[in-house]
């Protein structure tokens, strides 16, 4: 009995299969550490382990007597995700999905910065297909081969393991992916996101939440659209929204040597409302996001880029409450309209004229297109055949210039800069956003020129941050911080610059009332006096004083911004944090945090409802 058990073992686990599982435990481990700064040798085994080790069991069954070839195949094919995985994670500071990776193809902001995100270190992942791999094989080619019997054995194990732990995974709430992920495994996180999004979702309830409700959980008292001291202030004018990429309010009044970033946005603010604490709010859509943010005044999905989970079929949209109401309307961005799937997004929105790279002359490039005065150039030249067809227009228009790596052409570079700052990324970033501000200030002119600009509002707004991830290196934080007063935080990463340019109604009016992108839309509605026909989850930022906004993505699920509190829930890194909004000082005031917590899902929840129920097939 005892020699038959010793055989037992040794053929079961003393055999070339039991080097490979050590090696490919040590990439898991690595991989944890790196990511989740994650060093329990026992969650590595029990937890993420057995799933990866099951792959691998998998394939070298189905491969039979190629089993090396499979083994060589899996940790290629591993040790390339797990580098996708880490070069995500610095720029995005959250663990890509299954989504995201599927999305890579289009993930030009992680494109453009690759070799800031790198170190060498990071290549010894493919130690082990290089080099261990290779010269174990070579070494045990004579030896007895792995058989298919001794990986259905290892199969069996790993199974029964992974399947405990997936089970356990089901069991609790996925309200962040990263954490989720730390805690249960990366492959159980995607499996729970898959059963989630196919399955699950056709059994969510809705709380049906009015816009009386609604209000209530960010902590105001529901004032009818149509009573708001701003019903109409701006009716029966021109609308021009300009999306400027990577703009953050930080920059708006700053000054470098004695020199403006924004000088004609400076400029436009004796014309404006201007709010300077409204909170990006997109999802991994990014720039997409924020289009649909703008135009629907609903969460963006977060995970998945929104756009990735509608049709071409009407929406209730900005667009179409604007169409309604006799306006022309267009939107100009100079990509490809596939990017982001903007050829599904903008015929769901409702948009009678779609310029895209398509239209907008591309004879010189700056990173991703042609430099954005080609497209403001462009939009001037579009103006004078719309207006002699439709009374008013609204006009969309998405900057592009100022998009990572902010490397500008010498000849484009209006700032003269430090020397410190040559070379550096926040250098860079100012160049480009100075840049992108001369262009809007000549576009501006053109507005005087063709007689409409007295009569228009000029929403400007910035779709997202610029400065965030690995490529922000010790330097840079130290410029940012003699820029800004003290050390760059999760507040000046996420602020965006909001400007109503309404001249002849607003004369330099500043809020630091709370907002949030969502907010966009309802605010712009209500100074034209039109009442949309579906419900909006932001609110107008002219009237109600309090807010309450979450963030997917970019923050752990459960966080919540709030007018005296920011909440970052706990993530695969950190733990949870919370700030005081005036100093940015973390706090011990926990008090009614639960409740805003459980606020901000509930909105978002109701948020998601509608999207889906807007979104349905036709």
């Amino acid at each position: 009995m005892k020699n038959k058990l010793i055989t037992y073992l040794r053929e079961s686990f003393f055999q070339p299969i039991t080097f490979i599982m050590f090696i490919l435990f040590i990439k898991i481990a690595a991989f944890q550490v790196v990511i989740f700064d994650n060093k329990s040798i026992v969650h590595n085994l029990l937890v993420e382990f057995p799933m990866w080790a099951l792959l691998l069991m998998v394939l070298m069954i189905i491969f039979k007597k190629r089993s090396w070839l499979a083994i060589w195949i899996y940790s290629l094919l591993l040790s390339t995700l797990f580098i996708v995985v880490m070069y995500y994670t610095r720029y995005f500071s959250t663990v890509p999905s299954y989504y995201d990776v599927k999305q890579i193809y289009q993930s030009n902001s992680v494109g453009g910065t690759v070799a800031l995100l790198g170190t060498p270190y990071d290549f010894l992942f493919f130690l082990d297909v290089v080099v261990i791999i290779p010269l174990f094989y070579y070494f045990s080619r004579f030896s007895k081969p792995i058989t298919r019997p001794i990986a259905k054995r290892w199969a069996i194990i790993f199974s029964s393991i992974g399947l405990i732990m997936t089970i356990i995974a089901f069991r609790n709430p996925l309200i962040d992916v990263s954490f989720f992920a730390k805690q249960h495994g990366y492959i159980q996180s995607q499996i729970v996101q898959v059963f989630e999004r196919s399955i699950g979702k056709a059994f969510a309830t809705n709380d049906n939440l009015s816009d009386k409700e609604i209000a209530k959980l960010k902590g105001n008292v529901y004032v009818p659209f149509s009573e708001h001291d701003t019903f109409g202030l701006a009716k029966d004018r021109h609308v021009f929204t300009i999306q400027v990429e990577s703009l953050q309010e930080f920059a708006i009044n700053l000054k470098v040597n004695g020199q403006e970033v924004t000088p004609h946005l400076n400029s436009l603010l004796k014309d404006s409302a201007y709010f300077n604490n409204v909170y990006q709010q997109i999802g991994a859509g990014n720039t997409s996001d924020a289009e649909w943010l703008m135009h629907t005044s609903l969460y963006p999905e977060g995970m998945d880029p929104t756009v990735n989970l509608i049709d071409d079929s009407p929406i209730p949209s900005l667009i179409r409450t604007l169409s309604k109401n006799g306006y022309g309307t267009a939107t100009y961005h100079a990509d490809d309209i596939t990017y982001w799937s903007r050829d599904t997004l903008y015929p769901a929105l409702g948009f009678d004229y779609v310029f895209t790279s398509d239209e907008i002359p591309d004879e010189e490039e700056i990173g991703f297109g042609p430099p954005d005065e080609v497209l403001f150039s462009f939009v001037e030249s579009q103006l004078p055949k719309q207006l002699n067809k439709h009374k008013l227009m609204y006009s969309n228009i998405i900057t592009l210039t100022s998009h990572t790596p902010f490397e500008m052409p010498e000849e484009y570079e209006f700032l003269d800069l430090p020397e410190k700052y040559e070379g550096t990324y926040v250098g860079n970033y100012l160049q480009s956003i100075r840049y992108t501000d001369e262009q809007i200030g000549l576009f501006i002119k053109q507005l005087k020129k063709l007689g409409i600009y007295d009569d228009s509002i000029v929403l400007i707004y910035g779709d997202h941050s610029g400065l965030h991830g690995a490529p922000v290196t010790e330097q840079d934080q130290v410029l940012l911080r003699e820029l800004l007063g003290h050390a760059y935080n999760i507040q000046d990463r996420f602020l965006v610059p909001v400007l109503f340019t309404v001249p002849g109604i607003f004369t330099g009016e500043a809020s630091s009332r709370l907002g949030g992108q969502i907010d966009l839309m309802p605010t712009l509605l209500n100074l034209l006096g039109m009442e949309h026909n579906a419900q909006m989850i932001g609110h107008n930022l002219f009237q109600y004083e309090q807010n309450l906004l979450g963030m997917r993505y970019y923050l752990p699920g459960g966080s919540f911004i709030s007018d005296k509190m920011l909440y970052t829930a706990p993530s695969a890194k950190h733990p949870a944090s919370l700030y005081n909004q005036k100093t940015m000082k973390k706090t011990k005031n926990t008090d009614r945090m639960q409740e805003k917590i459980d606020n901000t899902l509930l909105i978002m929840k109701h948020s998601d409802f509608i999207r889906t129920e807007q979104t349905k097939e036709k």
